[in-house]
């Protein structure tokens, strides 16, 4: 029997324990083992609830039981969830977890030391929710040099922009009623501003790669800035606009991004609409392949934990191959990518800009007072010398190429 401690009973928590008792003859079967929850730590008590004889309020309870041989650590944050999930694959239990925050900050700290300790530090769960790309990454591509990811990482914005494309809504408006429905926090700067996109990228990044990318050095962009009129002209030009997560290696280094895209109606990312996520992967070899799926919930996300119980189950005493080497790379800024623009300027800047831009591509929404325009192909750091000479814009979206 595999004895299991769940951290936390939040929403994922309670997922967790709801996912193997529900599935409990096929996880079993597929575990090879019976599993048993038998504690989950959380601060409050739970009177009424099927399990709450199960839960404990002090960590060493499960820390000092040598039955407990894995832990899922739902609880969210860095503090306490290091400690508790340091001092666990220190004992030798290994540790699953949904929580990107932490396995950004110590992924390669915590692989060493459950490797040192013959036991598995396991994150399916951290990126995607429930859509499997971690164990692509580590196993299904393994014969792949994977030299791109492009994802949309966060249901929250995602749901967002949908209802702005949809509906001709603005941010602020869709922000409520995503917050009312659930979708977004109470504080959603998190999402909005693209740090949750940022840690995920991170992770698959560093499993790209098998080496650290850190999320500091991630060029972020949120998506408070987009408006309706964005929409109107990304519809003018048969695109829409999404938050995406990318990474690839370039001929001037590693260079990972957040930022808001305009994409045509032909990449499959085009059609990943609502709280849905999706991960597009390019390998030298294979080509493209793409992961789609509920990047968040209750369920989805508990779905993606349990699994890596599973995995740990079948593998008890050993450790699950994982290619993240605590070396940094160094991410490479973004002055020097390349592409194209789409801006927007007060129309009396028109002029100027046709002289400073030299050849573009006018788009007109039919908004008055203002120009839009898609630039040719350039750098970075050239666009923004030329915005600055015509003294700023109204905004400006990057365009994603086929």
């Amino acid at each position: 029997m595999i004895h299991v401690a769940v951290l936390g009973y939040g929403t994922v928590g309670s997922g967790v324990v709801e996912v193997i008792e529900t599935n409990k003859a096929a996880i079993n079967m597929r575990a090879n083992a019976e599993l048993n929850i038998k504690y989950i730590l959380d601060l409050r008590d739970f009177p009424g609830d099927p399990y709450e004889d199960k839960v404990v309020h002090d960590y060493n309870v499960i820390l000092d039981d040598p039955e407990v041989t894995v832990i899922c650590e739902t609880m969210g944050g860095i503090h306490p969830a290091y400690d508790f999930s340091k001092q666990a694959l220190l004992a030798g239990k290994s540790v699953c977890t949904s929580n990107k925050e932490l396995v950004a900050s110590h992924g390669p700290e915590l692989i060493d030391i459950a490797k040192e300790h013959h036991c598995n530090y396991l994150f399916e769960a951290s990126v995607g929710g429930g859509i499997p790309i971690i164990r692509p990454l580590n196993y299904s591509l393994t014969a792949e040099k994977i030299d791109s990811i492009t994802g949309i990482l966060n249901g929250t914005t995602n749901y967002i922009l949908t209802k702005m494309d949809k509906e001709g809504a603005d941010f602020d408006e869709v922000l409520k009623e995503a917050q009312a429905k659930g979708y977004a926090e109470r504080n959603p700067e998190a999402d909005v501003e693209g740090y949750d996109a940022c840690r995920k990228i991170a992770i698959l990044s560093s499993l790209m790669c098998s080496k650290n990318v850190k999320y500091e050095e991630i060029y972020t962009e949120g998506i408070t800035k987009i408006t309706s009129k964005d929409f109107l002209y990304a519809k003018q030009m048969n695109k829409s606009i999404k938050l995406l997560a990318m990474s690839r290696d370039t001929e001037h280094g590693f260079f990972a991004m957040v930022a808001p895209f305009m994409i045509s109606r032909e990449h499959p990312l085009y059609s990943v609409n609502d709280v849905f996520n999706a991960v597009y992967v390019h390998g030298n070899m294979l080509g493209e392949t793409m992961y789609y799926g509920r990047g968040a919930g209750k369920l989805p996300t508990a779905s993606a934990v349990v699994s890596d119980v599973v995995d740990c189950a079948r593998h008890q005493g050993k450790t699950v191959m994982c290619f993240w080497e605590s070396e940094d790379v160094k991410v490479v800024g973004i002055e020097e990518d390349q592409g194209k623009f789409f801006v927007r300027v007060a129309a009396d800047k028109k002029d100027v800009a046709i002289d400073v831009f030299g050849s573009l591509a006018e788009v007109n929404a039919g908004i008055e007072d203002e120009f839009g325009f898609m630039t040719q192909v350039m750098t970075e750091k050239d666009f923004n010398k030329k915005i600055e000479r015509i003294g700023g814009c109204i905004n400006r979206i990057r365009i994603l190429s086929a």
